[in-house]
């Protein structure tokens, strides 16, 4: 049974039905008194929780409020009959329905009139999203565990056979093959292995200290970086006859970790290569260029290219293959962009069906 209100309550409710404020606002208005039950309520609580008034103010407010909530409710609000205000709070309710939904509270205390006036905003949708965002969060952490885990463990798995094909070098006296030719061939062979060897050992260090999200930088001679990635694929350029134009003018150092730089060269060179027009040499420009003082590489070929409509936000993503080709795996483009954003850059890309690829990699001040 609801106790009966004095004469002053009463008139304190007449006042606020002269008050169309309470009435129509869309956040949750209400008086309580220290007894633990509502005494006003604006249609905003009635509305969201699906009880009629005769319902609210028959029952103690803490039955309305979710089980596992109650206990914390009912402590808090034994500190508003100790005259502290409740700021901010947040409590899940139960509707008539058996739906949950979230409440931020502000409520201040009135001890003389043993009164409580509040004020609650629906938050629901808010905990959504942050359960939605934590629950990402939680697969994202697992997607990269997993990725850690195979990262250590195709580079070592690698490491021995690179280090058993270093070691049938270090075996060979290259001094008794009389053909150039053959012996330039041995020679690429041996330091495209070495090469490998400092990348995977790369890998292998990074996956060790997978806590740390530091990667070291350096000043990076571009030329350097690129001309180790033409002797590790020199057959490739070679067979596919391509035509690969180099202006390194506008800087030919920039700071970036090298083994970053050395994956975005291959990736992009690989894949206009392999993205070619039908019938038609790979046609490939790489150059430097300083826009208002901003360091870009600039990136072009005049291949396939994408129906940008199509899959201007696939590009990037893991997995995404967009033509037939049996080597595609939808990797290399991840990396190119995972790489350059990592340390603070961004990736543009331009492209038009069969008229080539623009990509323009800008590099953090």
């Amino acid at each position: 049974m609801i106790p009966k209100a004095n004469n002053q309550f009463r008139i304190s409710l007449d006042h606020f039905d002269s008050e169309p404020f309470f009435e129509v606002s869309q956040d949750l208005m209400c008086i309580a008194g220290f007894d633990g039950y509502f005494k006003r309520i604006n249609p905003a609580v009635s509305k969201l929780l699906g009880y009629t008034n005769e319902e609210l103010f028959s029952r103690p407010i803490n039955s309305f409020v979710y089980e596992e909530d109650k206990n914390i409710t009912e402590e808090l609000r034994k500190n508003l009959r100790k005259n502290l205000p409740l700021l901010n709070f947040e409590n899940r309710y139960q509707t008539k329905k058996g739906e949950i939904v979230w409440l931020s509270w502000t409520s201040i205390p009135v001890p003389e009139s043993e009164l409580v006036y509040a004020i609650a905003k629906n938050v629901t949708h808010k905990k959504k999203l942050e359960e939605e965002r934590n629950k990402l969060l939680i697969s994202l952490s697992k997607i990269n565990e997993e990725l850690q885990h195979l990262t250590h463990m195709a580079s070592h798995d690698l490491r021995a056979p690179v280090n058993n094909l270093l070691a049938i070098f270090s075996l060979l006296d290259t001094s008794t093959i009389q053909d150039k030719e053959t012996k330039n061939l041995v020679n690429i062979l041996h330091s495209t292995t070495e090469g490998l060897k400092v990348t995977l050992n790369y890998y292998l260090d990074a996956a060790s200290e997978k806590k740390s999200v530091h990667v070291p930088t350096e000043d990076l001679n571009l030329h350097q970086s690129l001309k180790g990635v033409f002797q590790s694929i020199n057959s490739l350029i070679l067979g596919s006859r391509a035509i690969i134009n180099i202006d390194f003018s506008e800087f030919e150092t920039i700071n970036f970790n090298r083994v970053y730089m050395d994956s975005i060269f291959l990736n992009l060179i690989t894949n206009s290569i392999k993205y070619a027009k039908p019938d038609s040499h790979p046609d490939i420009s790489i150059a430097t260029r300083k826009t208002n003082g901003v360091h870009q590489l600039i990136f072009t070929d005049q291949g396939q290219g994408f129906d940008m409509e199509k899959v201007k936000h696939k590009i990037f993503g893991l997995h995404q293959t967009f033509h037939n080709h049996t080597e595609s795996k939808g990797i290399g483009l991840y990396l190119v962009y995972n790489h350059i954003n990592s340390l603070g850059g961004h990736i543009d890309v331009e492209s038009k069906v069969n008229e080539g690829v623009k990509f323009v990699l800008t590099f953090k001040d």
